[in-house]
């Protein structure tokens, strides 16, 4: 359920836009089979993290057929210090031998095809599909959750049903609002002391985690 108006949530939109209107994300990849592992990686983890172990991976497993032929426990050895790593390199293996036997090596191009790999849920789908084709999907990590709730664009109790709120309310340029409401959450919006004095969304935020601050935002961020 959308608790803004439809004149705020075409304000909210307009300022994200402007304000991201490049946004891209944070993780570093050459391919799609670099992008696929990198966010079945950043799963409850830092893309800096995760930037961090993708170069020794990558060398060690450059391609799809190279991951689907290791062991589960050397992937475990590369990627120790991400979360959750033997659930991880579980189903990196797995991931990689379905591609393999089911899909001839080539990892799918196709929204439904790609939740069907080990790993992937429709978060991890709709991210590589945004960000490797421009769909027009939005998918939900903690700072879209955040943000999204703070805004008021969404008052649901989980990612799914939040998702559902957000593309009902802005309807198109998804894939870079998505971006956009990440990288706002993660250095703006923060979960913990939000930098509200930087925030060009201040006069349209009602939530109670908003800071007094004395400087009101700049006309030009509005």
């Amino acid at each position: 359920m959308v608790l803004r108006t439809k004149k705020e949530v075409e304000e909210i939109k307009k300022r994200f836009l402007k304000q991201y209107d490049k946004a891209k994300t944070e993780l570093n990849y050459k391919d799609l089979y670099q992008l696929l592992v990198s966010v079945i990686l950043s799963a409850q983890c830092t893309d800096k993290r995760v930037n961090e172990i993708t170069p020794k991976f990558f060398e060690k497993f450059p391609d799809i057929q190279s991951l689907a032929n290791a062991s589960v426990e050397e992937v475990k050895e590369v990627i120790k210090s991400c979360s959750f790593p033997n659930n991880k390199a579980k189903n990196l293996v797995k991931m990689a031998k379905t591609v393999m036997e089911k899909y001839g090596g080539k990892i799918p191009e196709d929204e439904n095809e790609l939740k069907k790999l080990p790993g992937v849920g429709q978060k991890t789908a709709h991210v590589v599909m945004i960000e490797y084709f421009g769909k027009n999907l939005m998918a939900v990590d903690t700072h879209v959750f955040r943000v999204a709730h703070r805004l008021g664009l969404s008052d649901a109790k989980t990612p799914e049903k939040t998702e559902k709120d957000l593309v009902d309310a802005f309807k198109t340029d998804l894939d870079t609002i998505h971006q956009a409401m990440v990288l706002f959450g993660r250095y703006v919006c923060t979960a913990k002391n939000p930098k509200c004095e930087k925030c060009f969304l201040y006069d349209l935020c009602n939530s109670e985690d908003k800071k007094e601050i004395e400087d009101k935002p700049k006309e030009s961020n509005r």
